[in-house]
């Protein structure tokens, strides 16, 4: 080419050098639009010892899959006309930030055609041959979950993250290293020697996590005796206490390989993310937008060269409705209970829940929510109900027999079911000392579907969306026979959650259907049924009656409990084909803006095993309110 074309910029690539000869922007443009698509196998490349595409195949592997978008910025010749330089700006677009470089790209003419000079350093700056990229996510500050009023319940939190750095072992050690350690945190020692051998030689393998405050982390002499251990301090997503709110609020942990591969790519291997409860179903809006960092990561004698670090977007806290001390106070009082277990508290006035506490004895079932179980006498507030929309009213006179007979079934009532209330007696005396036969007898005045109608308007049964995994209950509208007989009493095809029960006290006691609600931003809408909904009477005779439990039955023993009223329904139902039955022991009470169920799945009877511990937490919670 007899004349030179110099410094062309990105304006002057519309216009052809004025040699005609070859355009080295042409090649230029064929090498950006090839690291792009991350295919450089048809680029002309001169020859030499590197193939271009196994090169960036190999540099781009840990990327994750992201591809950057590359543009020619400029192509400048040299005087001597047979070479040219490209410089080509790079663009990476993450979840949470933007990297953008410009590196050069020697080109030359060869044979009359231009040619790329490969280099790993067209990818990224700098690059040498033995580098390859390497993206790595560091975690955002995750959200809390807050509680009522905004009270932190999920938080950063101090703890110390005990394990072997792979640095500070020989390799040939570590293994004897991870499995002495694995002795002293009491984990596993083979599977933890495992995961240390198979680490790379840059890597700290964690093996246990505990709080900073509490007892689990080794002593100076302890950490000495094994090459290579270390305890380092960080923080974690964590509650007031191991067990607090478990298994509503869930665990924080390192992703399993279930999450990273059902998250498409979102997720990797090593990320911190919910594990469970409300931390796993809301992690996407807890764990926010991670920074990203770039690095180049040579053989395993050289640490990483850090060539980009993007910052993250926070996560956003998740409000609830749960009372920090009422939810402490209930997972406290049902710490030492060995059956499953559960106090449900729910505020009559907004339907907020404002405590959902399963005990440890359901071996992290969420049994509050979840359970499904008969709900025995409890349910005979919604028998009267059906009573009632019947005619009856709490005055009515029922027949209370010791036992009754249904197609060869013989129902009695509890064992110390007190005599003196054997007879014709008065509705609202059958509830308040949950007589049984009563309650059958009188079937033919509470059909199976209109139960079914009665429940819906307590806040049994209707499917609502909480937010959160959750059973309202199941009453079948119909049923004959022995199956309908049982129905009356709460049990048969009847099931409930200790949620659910506290729904229905809490819809006696506002006089109207709760809705509960758990996330405060999402408040629940009503479930779309045709139930009829409670009238301003019905509220008035089924509160007398609830409160008559108190006053002159079966709930008597809290009637000295300080502040409101308390209104309250013990039951009991039969479960199992031991002989005699195993029994739930349930108990549901309301005092103030208070709705609260309390469940053992393996009791006495409501009064003597739930009853106990109902009493305990409507004590604490007249003692937190000042009361």
């Amino acid at each position: 080419m007899a004349a030179v074309c110099a410094a062309w910029t990105m304006t002057a690539l519309l216009a052809a050098c004025s040699s005609g000869g070859p355009d080295p922007r042409d090649v230029a443009q064929e090498l950006a639009d090839g690291l792009s698509a991350q295919d450089v196998s048809k680029v002309p490349t001169a020859k030499g010892e590197r193939v271009p595409q196994a090169d960036l195949e190999r540099i781009v592997k840990s990327m994750d899959g992201v591809k950057p978008k590359v543009t020619v910025d400029e192509v400048t010749k040299s005087a001597d006309d047979g070479a040219a330089t490209a410089t080509l700006k790079t663009t990476w677009a993450f979840e949470a930030a933007t990297w953008s470089y410009t590196t050069p790209a020697a080109l030359s003419l060869v044979d009359d055609e231009w040619q790329v000079a490969w280099s790993p350093a067209i990818v990224a700056p700098d690059l040498t041959a033995e580098e390859r990229l390497r993206l790595r996510t560091t975690a955002s500050d995750r959200g809390d979950i807050l509680g009522a009023g905004d009270e932190p319940i999920v938080t950063e939190r101090d703890v110390v993250r005990i394990g072997i750095d792979k640095t500070k072992v020989p390799a040939e050690q570590a293994g004897t290293s991870a499995r002495a350690l694995a002795a002293l945190i009491d984990i596993d020692p083979e599977a933890y020697a495992k995961r240390v051998e198979s680490a790379g030689a840059q890597a700290f393998v964690l093996g246990l996590v505990v709080r900073s405050d509490a007892d689990g982390t080794l002593s100076d002499a302890q950490l000495g005796a094994v090459a290579g251990a270390v305890q380092l301090e960080s923080t974690l997503s964590l509650g007031p206490t191991r067990t607090f709110g478990q298994p509503l609020l869930g665990v924080v942990g390192e992703a399993t390989a279930e999450i990273v591969e059902k998250s498409k790519g979102s997720v990797k291997a090593g990320d911190v993310v919910g594990l469970s409860g409300l931390a796993l179903r809301y992690d996407s809006q807890l764990r926010g937008e991670p920074g990203v960092v770039e690095a180049v990561s040579s053989d395993a004698a050289a640490r990483p060269r850090e060539l980009f670090t993007g910052e993250g977007k926070p996560g956003t806290p998740l409000r609830t409705t749960i009372d920090v001390g009422l939810q402490g106070s209930a997972d406290d009082i049902l710490a030492d209970v060995k059956p499953a277990s559960a106090i449900v508290a729910i505020r009559p006035s907004t339907g907020e829940i404002v405590t959902l506490a399963s005990g440890t004895g359901g071996e992290g079932a969420d049994t509050a929510a979840s359970g499904h179980y008969p709900p025995g006498s409890t349910f005979k507030l919604v028998t009267a109900l059906a009573f009632l929309r019947s005619g009856l009213t709490p005055s009515t006179s029922v027949p209370c027999t010791e036992s009754i007979t249904v197609d060869g079934r013989t129902f009695t009532n509890y064992s110390d079911y007190p005599s003196s209330a054997i007879g014709d007696i008065a509705l609202r005396e059958a509830i308040a000392n949950s007589c049984n036969t009563a309650m059958i007898a009188t079937r033919a005045k509470a059909p199976q579907d209109r139960l079914a109608q009665a429940a819906a308007a307590l806040g049994l049964g209707p499917d609502v969306d909480l937010g959160y995994p959750a059973f309202l209950g199941s009453v079948p509208d119909q049923a004959d026979g022995t199956a309908a007989a049982a129905s009356m009493i709460g049990q048969g095809q009847i099931e409930a959650s200790p949620l659910a029960m506290a729904t229905v006290a809490a819809s006696i006691s506002k006089g109207a259907r709760v809705t509960p609600t758990l996330i405060a931003d999402a408040p629940t809408k009503p479930a779309a049924d045709a139930a009829t909904p409670l009238t301003a009477d019905e509220a008035k005779q089924l509160q007398e009656m609830f409160r008559g439990v108190v006053t002159g039955g079966s709930g008597a023993f809290l009637a000295d409990v300080p502040g409101e009223p308390v209104s309250a329904k013990t039951g009991t139902a039969e479960y199992g084909t031991d002989t005699p039955p195993r029994t739930h022991a349930w108990m549901i009470a309301t005092q103030g803006d208070l709705a609260v169920a309390v469940f053992v799945a393996d009791g006495e009877s409501g009064s003597q095993t739930a009853g106990p511990l109902l009493e305990e937490f409507l004590r604490s919670a007249s003692a937190g309110s000042g009361e």
